[in-house]
């Protein structure tokens, strides 16, 4: 490879902060809210111009289930926060398994046969989100990439952003990493993994027609099969962090779509897009190696647990996730939430979901706003304070006697 030298210069500060949320996705929205309910100053950066990130942007608009499908909530807080957030003004219908009995008087029967979980407008909840981040006094930033850190001592000082303004830092006390690439961890020298099986290619988007309305279609190869090492599925694969590979994911994505639209409009004149994904559907492509790993032990006790969560994929599991997987071994203020925290290939499957981005984003955020050493954090307190904003820690806190 061929280089070229880049001249030093003097990089102005442009802002400073308690806590600096770096990605606007479920988990960004969750941290930064957190944070600013403790009290701390928050400046939260976004390389696009909408909140929400694949929730939004990239039509991944299914809020997927806050319940085990037993019957029992499983997760609360910011998470159940933000689901009744993204319905509040009614543009969308829920999926077919309506959640009614979960917001309203449901009883136990209903709560069995059907899961609490949502379908929503992306534009809609984005812009509801922008509005409670402003009101809670999150300062926001658009159009924004972090392209470097300045490290001392283990501790990030500074994060360089480059926007329409030109290169400036950031001074901040914190840092929470909610790019969904661990961006900020790789920048910052923290030990990262990168998912073995890539992601397959996806091509969600809605359409409408005036005898259907506006419906969501999920083009997705079988990227489940991914999990599986001994896969015979030929699938192109994605790592999702090289530059020419994401350009070439958005490229054979829209032909993707474009091939499904003509033929749908082969069956029906009426039917025109409304929207394609403007971002690429990447589900899980670089990790911290954390403190801790989430692992897929079922109902297991953590004592450092900042949350429970419940398997979207089936019936049943319940998880607790050790406060040691949003962090890592070498730069003390830096924490992480949503798709960045370090799971085993199996579990980063379900905390990418968007009840888990937002659990463990409520976690990080309140953990960036109450201390700037996460592996020295008081843990006991953390948990209490989590607590009492309405997260449940342990499995026993949330299943009924006899499950």
């Amino acid at each position: 490879m061929e280089y070229i030298n880049e001249p030093s210069k003097n990089i102005p500060i442009s802002h400073e902060c308690d806590v600096l949320v770096c990605g606007g996705g479920i988990a960004g929205i969750a941290s930064a809210l957190a944070a600013a309910r403790k009290g701390a100053k928050v400046l939260l950066l976004e390389r696009e111009f909408t909140l929400g990130g694949l929730a939004t942007l990239g039509l991944v608009t299914i809020y997927l289930p806050l319940c085990d499908g037993m019957g029992n909530q499983i997760i609360y807080g910011i998470s159940e926060e933000l689901l009744k957030l993204s319905i509040k003004d009614g543009f969308e219908e829920h999926l077919e398994e309506h959640p009614e009995g979960w917001l309203e008087t449901g009883d136990m029967e209903h709560k069995k046969k059907f899961r609490y979980q949502v379908q929503y407008n992306p534009m809609v909840f984005a812009a509801n989100a922008e509005q409670l981040l402003i009101k809670e006094g999150v300062q926001l930033l658009y159009g924004t990439v972090a392209a470097a850190t300045m490290v001392e001592d283990g501790r990030i000082t500074s994060v360089i952003i480059e926007n329409k303004s030109g290169r400036s830092a950031v001074k901040c006390k914190t840092c929470v990493d909610c790019t969904g690439d661990a961006d900020i961890c790789y920048l910052s020298g923290e030990d990262c993994a990168v998912y073995p099986y890539g992601n397959a290619l996806t091509g969600w988007y809605y359409w409408a027609t005036q005898k259907h309305g506006v419906r969501l279609t999920q083009l997705s190869e079988p990227y489940f099969e991914l999990l599986n090492p001994n896969t015979t599925h030929e699938l192109h694969r994605f790592s999702g962090i090289d530059a020419d590979e994401i350009t070439d994911i958005m490229i054979s994505s829209r032909k993707k779509t474009m091939g499904d639209l003509f033929k749908r409009k082969a069956i029906d004149e009426d039917i025109a897009p409304t929207t394609f994904t403007t971002i690429p559907q990447l589900r899980m492509t670089r990790r911290i190696c954390g403190k801790d790993t989430a692992q897929a032990n079922d109902r297991a006790y953590c004592a450092t647990s900042i949350g429970v969560m419940s398997n979207w994929m089936e019936r049943g599991p319940v998880y607790e996730i050790p406060f040691g997987a949003l962090f890592g071994n070498k730069i003390k203020n830096l924490i992480t939430a949503g798709r960045n925290i370090s799971s085993e290939d199996i579990m980063w499957n379900l905390t990418r979901a968007i009840p888990v981005c937002a659990l463990t984003g409520q976690a990080a955020g309140t953990a960036a706003a109450m201390f700037d050493d996460f592996a020295n954090a008081d843990i006991e307190l953390l948990q209490k304070t989590l607590y009492a904003d309405g997260v449940r820690l342990h499995c026993n806190e949330v299943l009924n006697e006899g499950e």
